[in-house]
């Protein structure tokens, strides 16, 4: 008899040790779910320096002209190691140029002025977009890891929400809604560093302004903006 239950004991013992392996396969089964499920879905927020380009004569920047931007972009891999992807997304920017163009309005009617032997303390042009970022995304990524390379470069499509112009000296001139202003502006962009760091280039296509002058000549002036990226999972 005591024998017997020796034997049923062993018995148990067996049949509970082969109970483990099913565990082992579900578990990497569902690692594999998660791999094929790896995005890098993302909220961005960049620092820009701002310069203008294609500029009139005697028209220049002074001070520090600075831009943010923040929004978040959809991520939908491509192939299956998931490290190419088409990203889409939405944001907002601000921008700011010191520059010596002064703008007047009178009855709906915008002038623009060069500001040579005037004293003032500021002359400011800031402006404020909805954006809408498309771009082609590489990366050497893993679901397992955040720390990786990547290129990723596209086209913001911007529409201008606030415009304000603003000239302090021996009085203070502000203008805003300036309908000289292109509503709609876009151009190319690339980012691409390791990690959290990665420099950020946008250079506008579009002008500024669609139709202005000053002194008689067009006001053609672009946009270029350098900096850093950040990108948040």
């Amino acid at each position: 008899m005591r024998l017997l239950k020796i034997l049923l004991l062993l018995v148990a013992a067996s049949a509970f040790s082969q109970e483990t392996p099913p565990v082992m396969v579900q578990d990497t089964t569902f690692f594999t779910k998660v791999d094929s499920l790896y995005r890098e879905d993302q909220f961005y927020f960049s620092v820009t320096y701002n310069l203008l380009q294609h500029k009139p004569a005697k028209f220049s920047l002074n001070g520090f002209s600075t831009g943010l931007s923040l929004g978040f972009l959809r991520d939908m891999p491509i192939n299956k190691k998931r490290t190419y992807a088409i990203a889409a997304g939405l944001g907002v920017s601000y921008n700011k140029y010191h520059n010596n163009l002064r703008v007047t309005e009178n009855n709906g009617d915008y002038n623009y002025e060069i500001l040579e032997n005037v004293g003032y303390s500021k002359n400011k042009l800031e402006q404020l977009f909805l954006e809408l970022p498309i771009e082609f995304r590489w990366r050497n990524s893993t679901f397992e890891s955040h720390k990786f390379y990547r290129v990723y470069t596209g086209f913001k499509i911007r529409y201008l929400l606030l415009d304000k112009t603003k000239f302090v000296g021996d009085q203070t001139i502000v203008v805003s809604n300036n309908s000289d202003f292109n509503q709609f502006q876009f151009g190319p962009y690339v980012a691409l560093g390791f990690n959290t760091w990665n420099f950020h280039a946008y250079y506008g296509l579009t002008p500024l302004f669609k139709s202005a002058a000053v002194n008689g000549e067009k006001i053609d002036t672009k946009t270029l903006n350098f900096g850093l990226m950040f990108y948040i999972l």
